[in-house]
């Protein structure tokens, strides 16, 4: 009998997950367009992460 334990299923990591990059990078953006204003590119990049967001929330079931 071994004494040795079986590698971990995955490695871990401390690289955030994908959702707390995009959390992250949207606060940045909304922080940035309330100090500068409207502007028809910000809000396109925060519609796209609140996209991107919504369809890692579909596919991971909300699991985080």
């Amino acid at each position: 009998m071994s004494s040795e334990k079986p590698p971990d299923p995955q490695p871990q990591s401390h690289e955030p997950p994908a959702a707390e990059h995009i959390a992250g990078a949207h606060n940045l953006l909304k922080n940035l367009q309330a100090r500068i204003g409207e502007h028809p590119e910000l809000e396109e990049a925060i519609t796209r992460l609140e996209m991107a967001l919504s369809a890692l929330t579909v596919r991971t079931g909300g699991m985080l």
